[in-house]
């Protein structure tokens, strides 16, 4: 209650609630943004319904006539469309990446795809770094190509390569800063004046930082899109995608390749991650934090040849890191001395206790995944996804296991290569 008034927040899009509150921390803004107050409930209900009813047939008309689903104050229709809980979720990641709209959809490669498709043509062609996620390099070269657009992958710290790369057809420069095996960084600003004198669009995988270390949107991008699988949803319970933008450009995305390719998001998934979203800072902090020191640790060790993660000031990219971002994550990979040697790298992998094996990264558990691919020259890495453990009973398991790689074979099934 206000001077004994029932209080909510001001509603509208992010940029609207933002020009009242202006000076909102990111920390406000997770918890407050987009929430109503009014019923007196501190945690906004879960909408889990399929559709709205009207009042009237004029209502429902007049709704369907406007056509314009990108405004969560508006009467909903179908949550295909929109429902209450998710407009929530995505006014917070909207606020979060500065950013006038966000669109929740059901995995982030369907947020991947979506923004692909609405920055293509057929017969024409796209630009994607090297370092692109895998799925969406499958996308790229394999689904994409069925309708006559060409992908020409390039190394995205190379802009003499970005720019060599453009055709008369491009219509798009598909970014992953940093990337997340070996963390190639990109220089985004460069990249954006590439594409903005040329008349491109941009669109950026910002999964690894997330808003809370990187908003590339300040830069130019027209896109930026999430696996909300990772730190945004940070529990490993949901899989969802997030794609944020201007209104202008969501616009045009949201009616198409937002809606009629039926990726929605289930209102039971935005609600957690609406609950996520409230300790993202604390967790981000608490992942760069560990995954700093235990990188610095493995940078010591006989065992590590070299490490890979953009917190550390020995990457070659620190510096222009450091420029468009304020932290890394908890995402990183080393090379160990027995790289080469298969059954080394599955014994070290599979010893370890507190450092689960899988291919995922960005929840509260530590995750390990051995991977072997061009990117790493042919030899194995071993990536370690630094979850919220306690990071000194991290590094005992790791110093432990990396004494074990003459053991006994232990049982398992393949890597992933």
């Amino acid at each position: 209650m206000l001077n004994g008034e029932p209080w909510s927040l001001p509603s509208g899009d992010a940029a609207t609630i933002l020009a009242v509150k202006p000076n909102w921390s990111q920390d406000t803004i997770c918890q407050h943004l987009g929430e109503d107050y009014r019923w007196g409930s501190v945690v906004p209900p879960i909408y889990q319904t399929s559709l709205f009813v009207f009042d009237t047939v004029d209502a429902l008309q007049k709704r369907i006539m406007d056509n314009d689903y990108s405004l969560p104050d508006s009467q909903y229709v179908y949550t295909r469309d929109g429902n209450p809980t998710t407009s929530i979720t995505e006014q917070k990641i909207a606020a979060l990446e500065g950013t006038e709209k966000c669109r929740l959809v059901g995995s982030g490669m369907a947020a991947i795809s979506a923004a692909i498709l609405a920055c293509t043509q057929a017969g024409g062609h796209v630009i994607a770094t090297n370092a692109s996620y895998m799925p969406t390099k499958s996308l790229l070269e394999t689904f994409l190509s069925r309708f006559g657009i060409e992908t020409s992958f390039v190394d995205g710290r190379d802009l003499d390569a970005v720019k060599a790369a453009v055709k008369p057809n491009t219509t798009l420069i598909y970014m992953e800063s940093p990337g997340t095996f070996m963390f190639h960084i990109q220089d985004i600003r460069a990249i954006v004046q590439i594409a903005q004198e040329i008349g491109l669009s941009t669109v950026i995988d910002n999964s690894y930082c997330s808003p809370i270390f990187q908003q590339p949107a300040k830069f130019g991008v027209d896109y930026v899109v999430h696996s909300a699988t990772k730190y945004l949803g940070g529990h490993s319970d949901i899989i969802a995608g997030a794609i944020c933008g201007s209104s202008e450009r969501m616009a045009r995305l949201i009616p198409a390749e937002g809606m009629l390719l039926g990726a929605v998001i289930d209102p039971f998934a935005a609600w957690l991650m609406m609950r996520s979203i409230r300790t993202l800072p604390l967790r981000m902090e608490r992942h760069e934090q560990s995954a700093t020191k235990i990188a610095t640790w493995l940078q010591r060790h006989p065992m590590v040849e070299e490490v890979f993660y953009p917190g550390l000031p020995t990457h070659e990219k620190y510096d222009l890191h450091r420029s468009q971002a304020t932290g890394a994550s908890g995402l990183l990979s080393f090379r160990p001395t027995f790289a080469d040697d298969r059954d080394a790298v599955c014994r070290f992998a599979e010893s370890l206790r507190l450092f689960q094996i899988g291919i995922s990264w960005g929840g509260h558990e530590s995750l390990v995944a051995p991977i072997i691919a061009k990117e790493t020259g042919d030899r194995w890495i071993v990536r370690l996804s630094v979850g919220l453990e306690g990071v000194d009973d991290l590094i005992e398991d790791l110093d432990s296991s990396l004494g074990t790689k003459k053991a006994p074979p232990a049982s398992g099934g393949e890597l992933p290569a």
